[in-house]
């Protein structure tokens, strides 16, 4: 491809989804301060688990497993190629560009900035999942090493990142995340989901039984704060087993599902004693 349309690509990338998807018949059923929902244009389906973010203008899929810009939608709903979808693409240039929204244009010296995503490999990183009683090959598995700065530091921390590309950052010292924030989503295709509330509760649970977690989907919520944006992807399961942690807040999200959906299981009681699976692994 030449550098004209290279540039063309870049310029068709910073098309907006939502005003896409629009132009061609498909509109949001609930919308939130970063995310839209759509049923997604590329399946059948009657709850919707096509996400948007807004302040990324980025796609994904929840039953497909898939995501990406506006080029690769265009692609997968129309069976177009490249050039096809750039010329579809082409008057709408101007009217559809997309603008993230005003919240999220703050100083980038006061924002966690990611500088460079690696395997992990730091010895005070292995120590530290070893402090929390999870084996290397189990971290290694589902994080990576994560480079990021933060008014105008550096530091380096495990990083577990969120479907949107957030990251979920902890070090023996931190313990934050970048933008967007939301949750993690494994998809393997399976009817089983399990879905934990924090990054060491999964990865202890990977340690506990691995067959399970490698044959299930797997939520990793990142906050109990999301457990309203997950709701739409439990009527496609068999089974949802829950592993949320022993707090009032774990055990009213627990309640809150097992109320609503006759498929999802409470197995909070295999910890019972501890606050969570990890102090469960300590």
């Amino acid at each position: 491809m030449n550098l004209n349309n290279n540039i063309s690509c870049k310029s068709a990338r910073n098309i907006c989804i939502v005003k896409t998807l629009a132009k061609l018949g498909h509109f949001s059923t609930r919308t939130t301060e970063k995310e839209a929902w759509f049923l997604s244009p590329l399946r059948s389906e009657t709850q919707a688990s096509f996400s948007v973010s807004l302040i990324k203008n980025l796609w994904f899929d929840f039953g497909l497993g898939k995501g990406g810009n506006t080029i690769d939608l265009l692609m997968l709903i129309k069976f177009w190629s490249v050039r096809e979808a750039l010329e579809f693409l082409k008057s709408d240039m101007d009217s559809f560009s997309f603008n993230p929204p005003a919240i999220e244009r703050h100083s980038k010296e006061n924002k966690i900035q990611i500088l460079e995503v690696q395997i992990i490999h730091s010895r005070a990183l292995v120590e530290y999942l070893k402090s929390r009683n999870i084996p290397f090959e189990i971290g290694r598995n589902y994080c990576r090493q994560v480079w990021y700065s933060f008014k105008g530091k550096r530091f380096f921390a495990i990083g577990l990142q969120n479907h949107l590309g957030g990251w979920e950052l902890r070090n023996k010292y931190y313990k934050t995340s970048s933008s967007p924030k939301t949750y993690t989503f494994f998809n393997r295709n399976s009817k089983q989901l399990l879905v934990t509330e924090g990054m060491f509760d999964f990865l202890s649970l990977a340690t506990i039984d691995e067959d399970l977690v490698q044959n299930s989907d797997c939520i990793i919520l990142n906050s109990i704060a999301f457990i309203d944006r997950i709701k739409v992807l439990i009527p496609e399961y068999d089974r949802v087993l829950l592993y949320l942690d022993n707090d009032e807040a774990g055990k009213k999200a627990a309640f809150s599902l097992l109320n609503q959906f006759d498929n999802v299981t409470d197995y909070s009681d295999a910890y019972s004693g501890y606050k969570d699976l990890n102090e469960k692994l300590k």
